[in-house]
């Protein structure tokens, strides 16, 4: 069996705060250690219940968090940005499953820690008219290779989003949000249980499982908070700006307009 696995950061475990997931502050150098305990949990449950092969794609920020050097020795590691598939980087037909790790509720959640849609400049992303976080977005990538995803972990309302989004899967609640920058923490042998658990249930039941695909063609929404955002990522070929922060497109496959929404998202970044 062959898993792969997306790993973000604001889902983890200890995760509660900006200074934890920003390179730039001294915390997170702690805090990416705690990534890697956390994603070395996983996979110590993965191959404990027969997975031979985990590939683990970085998937936060400029995807270079993971420490390499104490990573689990039985996983590969995709790092670094930018990346053609971005946090799906590596997924393709030949895996059994998908775990996603560390994933974090859709942008305009409560309670939940740090929600937000693949950047703080987006207020929604709809897909054929339902609401997608990065799970939603990410699951449907998945679905394009016709490979299932059965595990996420992350806060209470990472899971709640996901069910909404996506077909069955196993989901894993490692902390309990209380704010945006709060949660209830369990000691991480608390949380290791919970997911070697977790981890287990996934994999007994993982034929059961159905990928999540989106039927085509596809109609995208895009409401950023900044109309300047709108108004560059406009400029591409077959972008509508249809108001001063809504972009619409349509393509004919998810594929494409997962490709074409990253695009967006990188010609908004453009302005500060």
């Amino acid at each position: 069996m062959r898993v792969f696995i997306s790993a973000d950061m604001e889902g983890i475990s200890g995760v509660v705060g900006l200074n934890h997931v920003s390179p730039e502050h001294k915390e997170y150098e702690r805090f990416r250690k705690l990534m890697t305990r956390e994603v070395n949990a996983v996979v110590e449950a993965a191959v404990r219940f027969g997975v031979k092969e985990v590939v683990v794609n970085d998937s936060h920020n400029t995807m270079d968090n993971i420490l390499i050097e104490e990573l689990h020795p039985r996983a590969v590691l995709i790092s670094g940005s930018p990346k053609p598939m971005s946090m799906m980087e590596g997924i393709n037909e030949n895996f059994d499953a998908v775990f996603f790790v560390g994933y974090h509720a859709r942008a305009g959640s409560a309670p939940a820690i740090m929600d937000h849609t693949y950047t703080g400049r987006v207020f929604t992303v709809e897909v054929n008219g339902k609401q997608l976080s990065e799970a939603g977005l990410n699951a449907r990538v998945a679905g394009c290779f016709n490979v299932p995803v059965v595990l996420i972990t992350g806060d209470q309302l990472t899971i709640e989003c996901a069910k909404q989004e996506l077909n069955d899967f196993v989901g894993v609640v490692v902390k309990e949000a209380v704010g945006r920058y709060a949660a209830k923490l369990y000691p991480f042998e608390i949380v290791q249980e919970k997911i070697k658990a977790g981890v287990e249930e996934a994999l007994k039941k993982v034929k059961s499982f159905k990928p999540t695909i989106e039927s085509e063609p596809v109609e995208v929404k895009l409401v950023f908070y900044n109309s300047s955002f709108a108004e560059v990522a406009s400029l591409l070929p077959n972008v509508q700006r249809i108001d001063a922060r809504t972009l619409w497109f349509k393509t004919f496959s998810y594929f494409e307009a997962y490709r074409l929404l990253r695009l967006c998202l990188s010609l908004s970044s453009l302005i500060k």
